[in-house]
């Protein structure tokens, strides 16, 4: 069984950060993720947020930071965590569906996922005009009518780069007002994108691909348009599986809790990125990891474990 200092278990902005950080404190260190590395990451159309970045996408920017990560720690990517535990040395057994691994100490960086809006016809819907990733599927939609629902950044940055494509965009939102910032609300409003405000998707219909989405707005109001996909937006669910087995805590909302350090409740084990909720942005999941990182140093390094 090979062993580690470290493993990292996601392989996002958080991960590849706190790899960065923990190799170069030269801690033998192990990146895991059970698809490409990146995750959602990958799906950013434009980013214009992150320091030092200017119009570039989330793929070019994950694949950069994944060469640099790989200069310092290995990186399994494809390779889904199965399960984890302790041996009776109070290390963590890491068991993927290719191999087992040990390590003095986890760092969970495991991420989130779309939510869903669980209304009929969504799931019979799915990749028949029902998406989740605007950069994934949006050139199938190119001069078709399409439907984004939500109302923050990623929903207005999905409009805003479907709209580029050539799509008819109408973006669906249940409040009278947007959440995202305001230079992509102002954005919105430059290109005259059309907005149904105060309204929600109730069903989603066609066969087999979708047609129409029938709506149901605040007032009680029910009516029915035209599209040829819709692009859901509606936020995350933190991925909290191997946490919970862990027995480590999470909020109301299911993120894992931790304090300044980035550490949980269980000794050695730290968590950071979108898992940990509050504000899901690259650069605090890269802050975050970087801080999980040099955390499992100093805790190694004062147990004498390294």
């Amino acid at each position: 069984m090979e062993e580690y200092d470290l493993i990292i278990i996601g392989g996002g902005p958080a991960g590849l950060s706190a790899g960065i950080y923990s190799g170069r404190q030269n801690l033998k260190t192990l990146i895991i993720d059970k698809d490409l590395i990146g995750g959602q990451a990958r799906e950013i159309p434009l980013i214009e947020n992150f320091p030092g970045c200017l119009d570039e996408s989330g793929l070019e920017i994950i694949e950069r930071t994944e060469k640099q990560a790989k200069q310092y720690v290995e990186i399994h990517d494809m390779e889904g965590v199965n399960s984890v535990g302790k041996d009776d040395n109070n290390n963590f057994i890491v068991k993927t569906s290719k191999e087992e691994y040990l390590s003095k100490a986890l760092i969970l960086t495991t991420g989130s996922k779309h939510k869903q809006l669980n209304v009929k016809g969504e799931n019979e819907h799915l990749g028949r005009g029902v998406s989740y990733c605007a950069t994934c599927d949006g050139m199938f939609f190119k001069g078709k009518d399409i439907a984004i629902v939500g109302g923050g950044n990623t929903a207005v940055t999905n409009a805003l780069y479907l709209n580029d494509l050539g799509c008819n965009v109408t973006l669906i939102h249940r409040r009278d007002a947007l959440r995202c910032e305001k230079i992509l609300e102002d954005k919105l409003k430059e290109e005259d994108i059309n907005i149904i405000w105060n309204t929600t998707v109730e069903e989603i219909l066609g066969d087999p691909l979708v047609s129409h989405i029938k709506l149901l707005n605040k007032d009680g109001t029910e009516s029915e348009i035209d599209v040829n996909g819709i692009f859901i937006s509606i936020g995350d669910i933190a991925l909290n599986e191997l946490a919970l087995s862990l027995n480590v805590d999470v909020d109301s909302e299911g993120n894992i809790i931790t304090d300044k350090e980035q550490k949980t409740n269980i000794d050695r084990v730290y968590a950071a990125g979108d898992v940990t909720g509050g504000v899901r942005q690259w650069i605090v999941a890269s802050g975050e990891g970087a801080v999980a990182a040099l955390s499992a140093y100093k805790d190694l390094l004062n147990a004498d474990l390294i």
